[in-house]
């Protein structure tokens, strides 16, 4: 999990979000209420999709291109829990929750990372990908 994570209030743009993602060297920003609470996320692929390839106002609201529901993680979490999460979700980006704050962040890299196993990442990723992109998906050639 990283701790440091990238946020924004409702109201940001969808630019300057992206801005941040530029800025930060990072693939999504989480929206937080004015009291902090998490309540949606915007991914790289929300700009690609909801933004660029429609042709909406750049200026738009972030939080009308963020991706909903928000699926969180508990702190607590074992890394397996978070993974099936994920995987269940069809996300690769996992914000962790605690008492209503934002904690932190997990990633598919994350889980790579932590298990040691590229076999296992990589099937989850093949999974998380198959299920948000189906259209897109393809199968290795052997």
């Amino acid at each position: 999990m990283t701790s440091a994570v990238v946020t924004a209030a409702p109201d940001t743009s969808a630019v300057e979000v992206a801005r941040l993602m530029r800025d930060h060297r990072v693939g999504s920003v989480v929206i937080v209420d004015p009291a902090g609470v998490p309540v949606a996320m915007v991914t790289d692929r929300d700009l690609a999709v909801r933004v660029l390839a429609e042709g909406t106002d750049p200026e738009r609201p972030a939080s009308a291109v963020a991706s909903r529901p928000l699926i969180t993680g508990d702190p607590d979490m074992e890394l397996d829990e978070a993974a099936a999460l994920m995987v269940r979700h069809r996300v690769r980006r996992l914000p962790v929750v605690a008492e209503e704050r934002l904690a932190g962040i997990a990633t598919l890299d994350d889980i790579a990372v932590r298990s040691g196993n590229l076999e296992v990442a990589q099937r989850m990723t093949q999974d998380v990908i198959q299920g948000a992109l189906p259209q897109f998906y393809f199968h290795e050639r052997g």
